[in-house]
C-alpha cells in the first residue's frame, strides 16, 4: 500500500511538472543572430534618469536608431532617482513575479548595482559577450568593477564620468585663482560667503561631492575600498563632518537650503547667485554654453591631486520581459556610432568607454573631429582619477548627512 502511494505521488508530481510551462531560457549573447531574431518586435522599457534634456534627447535618438536598425522599440521611463526602479524589481520579486517584469534595462552604478547584485535581481552576465565589447577599453578597471565590486558581466559600460568644477571667469577671475583642493575650497568659501553650495544628498551629484571631500579629508583613503565598518565609522568620517560644519555657515543661503540637483545649481550660476559649481561630466560647461544656458566666459577646472571618477552602466533585471531587446539596446549603446554622438557636447558630451585604438580608422577620425567646446578640459588637463569608495560608503554618509543637516 505504501509503495503504491509513493508511486501515485511520483506520477502526480510528474504530471504537475509536465503541465507547468517551462521557464524560458535567457537569450545567449554568444549566439548573437538568435538574440537579434528574438529581439525584433520587442519593447524595452529603459529606466533611466530623466533630469537632463540633452540626455533625454540622446535617448530619443537612440530609440529611433534601434527601431530602424533592429526593430526594437525603446520606451524611456524617466526617473528622478535610480532607486525607484530598483524598488520596482524588489517588489516584483517579493510578489513572485519572476518573469514579465516592468523594468527591462536600467541605467545604474554604485550602491544601486551592488544592492541588486547582492539580492539576485540582475540577469546573468551578458556584457562581455556582446559583439561591441571588443571595442571597450578594458585597460580601465572601472569598466569591470563598480565602486570596487566586480560587475561579473552583469553591467554593460555606457560612459565615463569625472568630477569637474567650473566658474564664470567674468565674475570670479582667472582659473588660476580657483581652489586646488577641498581645503582651499573651504578657505575660498569663507572669503566669498554665499557663493558656493552643493545639491543635497541623496542627489547623485551632491553625494559624489561628499565623497570627494571624504577622500581628501580622512587620514587613510585606502579604508574606503572596503565596506563600511560601523565600529569605526564615526572616527573615520569625523574629518568630513568637521569640514561640512565649517563650510555650512558660508554656503548659499547659509546652508538652510540646498540646490535640488545639478540643473538647479547650473541655473544658480547663470543667475549669478553662485560662483563655483561642479558636475560629473567634463563637457557639461561647454554643453551648457552651446545650449545658451551659461555665458561663454564659463571655464572648467579640476584639483591637481585628482577628482572622483567612475563608469556608469546599463543592466538587465533578472525578470526583464525583453532580455533580447535589452541586449540589443546595450550593444547599440556601445557601438562607435552611439559613443561618438554621446561624446559630442552638441548632443551630450559624455566621455566614451571605448579604446580608440581598437576602432576602425574612420571612427577614430570621427572621435578626433569632435568639437569639445571652449570650456572642456583636454584629457591631460583633467588630472588623476580618484577611485570611488565601496558602495556602502555612499549609503552610509547619505544617511548621516540627512541626520545632521537634512530638514
Amino acid at each position: 500500500m505504501i509503495v503504491n502511494l509513493l508511486r501515485l505521488g511520483a506520477l502526480l508530481g510528474l504530471f504537475v511538472s509536465l503541465a507547468q510551462p517551462a521557464a524560458a531560457a535567457d537569450p545567449d549573447p554568444a549566439d548573437w543572430p538568435a538574440v537579434m531574431a528574438e529581439a525584433e518586435g520587442q519593447t524595452v522599457y529603459f529606466n533611466a534618469w530623466g533630469g537632463s534634456s540633452a540626455i533625454n534627447d540622446y535617448i530619443v535618438w537612440a530609440a529611433g536608431e534601434v527601431k530602424r536598425q533592429f526593430g526594437v522599440t525603446l520606451e524611456h521611463v524617466k526617473l528622478e532617482d535610480t532607486a525607484t526602479a530598483v524598488a520596482k524589481v524588489v517588489a516584483e520579486k517579493a510578489a513572485g513575479r519572476d518573469e514579465g517584469g516592468s523594468v527591462d534595462l536600467i541605467w545604474i552604478n554604485g550602491e544601486n548595482f551592488v544592492s541588486m547584485q547582492e539580492q539576485g535581481l540582475l540577469a546573468e552576465g551578458f556584457a562581455t559577450d556582446l559583439p561591441n565589447w571588443r571595442y571597450v577599453d578594458t585597460d580601465n578597471p572601472t569598466v569591470t568593477t563598480d565602486f570596487t565590486v566586480p560587475t561579473l558581466g552583469q553591467e554593460s559600460p555606457w560612459g565615463g564620468a569625472k568630477m569637474v568644477f567650473f566658474t564664470d571667469t567674468a565674475r570670479s577671475g582667472p582659473i588660476a585663482d580657483m581652489p586646488a583642493d577641498t581645503d582651499a575650497l573651504l578657505a575660498w568659501a569663507v572669503e566669498h560667503p554665499g557663493r558656493f553650495s552643493y545639491p543635497a544628498p541623496p542627489d547623485f551629484v551632491g553625494s559624489s561631492f561628499l565623497k570627494q571631500v571624504l577622500i581628501e579629508q580622512i587620514e587613510d583613503a585606502a579604508l574606503l575600498a572596503e565596506p563600511v565598518d560601523e565600529a569605526t565609522f564615526d572616527i573615520v568620517t569625523a574629518p568630513l563632518w568637521q569640514w561640512l560644519d565649517e563650510i555650512r555657515p558660508v554656503l548659499w543661503r547659509e546652508g538652510r537650503d540646498y540646490p535640488q540637483n545639478y540643473p538647479a545649481m547650473k541655473q544658480l550660476l547663470a543667475d549669478s547667485e553662485l560662483d563655483i559649481i561642479f558636475a560629473f561630466n567634463p563637457a557639461e560647461a561647454s554643453a551648457a554654453i552651446a545650449a545658451g544656458e551659461l555665458p561663454d566666459t564659463v571655464r572648467s577646472f579640476t584639483f591637481p591631486g585628482g577628482t572622483l571618477g567612475n563608469t556608469h552602466f546599463v543592466a538587465i533585471p533578472y525578470n526583464s520581459s525583453a532580455k533580447a531587446g535589452a541586449m540589443v539596446l546595450a550593444n547599440f549603446l556601445l557601438s562607435p556610432e552611439a559613443q561618438i554622438r554621446k561624446e559630442d557636447p552638441q548632443f551630450w558630451g559624455d566621455p566614451t568607454v571605448l579604446k580608440l585604438d581598437s576602432l576602425p580608422a574612420a571612427d577614430r577620425e570621427s572621435f578626433a573631429a569632435i568639437d569639445r567646446g571652449v570650456a572642456t578640459l583636454s584629457p591631460d588637463e583633467l588630472g588623476p582619477v580618484l577611485p570611488e569608495p565601496h558602495a556602502s560608503w555612499m549609503t552610509r554618509i547619505e544617511e548621516e548627512w540627512t541626520k545632521r543637516y537634512g530638514s
